[in-house]
């Protein structure tokens, strides 16, 4: 089985998938909509990936602000995290997303990346940190 890390954002989601040994994660793909609130595409994609990759545990960024408190996007995150649970029918881990989007830019910086290329890859970049911070925490347990 295989770990899936989603980064939850107002109009894309950035998707990464762990390898089957749940050592490293790689980043997949970026899901995108035209409002926040329509994600019965996104749900459908994420359900396919979940079969395609026989995926049993979804990891999904937990969007706290510096100071560990829980604003708005937490509570749609919740949301979508139940939703989640249901479609797919995996367990679902909120895991602390805080500076992931930071790193993200600044790994995509030391590469050298293109402003445009930046904007389409941040999300999956920052799906893959997430996923890849959780099996780190997983690997010292």
């Amino acid at each position: 089985m295989r770990i899936l890390g989603l980064d939850y954002g107002a109009k894309t989601m950035g998707v990464a998938v762990s390898d089957p040994l749940l050592i490293t994660a790689q980043g997949l793909e970026i899901i995108r909509r035209d409002a926040e609130n329509k994600l019965r595409r996104t749900f459908a994609r994420i359900e396919q990936l979940v079969s395609e990759y026989e995926v049993d545990t979804i990891v999904l960024g937990y969007p706290r602000h510096m100071n560990n408190d829980e604003g708005i996007r937490c509570e749609k995150t919740k949301e979508v995290a139940q939703a989640l649970e249901r479609r797919t029918g995996c367990r679902v881990i909120l895991w602390d997303e805080r500076r992931t989007s930071v790193e993200a830019h600044r790994a995509m910086a030391e590469g050298h990346i293109s402003r445009e290329r930046k904007k389409a890859l941040v999300d999956r970049i920052a799906a893959e940190l997430i996923l890849q911070n959780y099996l780190d925490y997983l690997s010292n347990s």
